[in-house]
């Protein structure tokens, strides 16, 4: 069982035992959806260029740490940074929230094969 299956199967758990998850942990788990879901594709498509985080990270303009901190989901993304990141990777970023979902879409689809 995955690492997000456990937690989801742990909230229902509570759920069902009357400790129901309050808005404000309900915002904070979907954030950290969204920043597992970046650091995912951000990790795939920096590893098909070939790149290692500091070469990834000067062709999106910025440090080293800040590839290492979205790929690690410890950064939540913003608009301009999602910019930076489909430019330096070379990309087309497209992101599908489905509000009766839990589970963000993120998909980096490669230049070359948008077409």
């Amino acid at each position: 069982m995955s690492g997000h299956s456990k937690l989801k199967a742990l909230r229902e758990k509570r759920i069902r035992d009357g400790y129901p998850e309050t808005e404000e942990r309900a915002q904070e788990r979907r954030e950290n959806l969204l920043s597992m879901a970046l650091a995912v594709v951000v990790h795939q498509r920096r590893k098909e260029l070939g790149l290692t985080q500091a070469e990834a990270a000067e062709r999106c303009g910025l440090d080293q740490a800040k590839i290492s901190r979205i790929e690690g989901s410890d950064a939540v993304p913003t608009l301009p940074l999602l910019y930076k990141l489909s430019k330096g990777l070379d990309a087309t970023l497209r992101i599908d929230i489905d509000i009766d979902d839990d589970q963000p879409k993120i998909i980096l689809t490669p230049h070359h094969a948008a077409a």
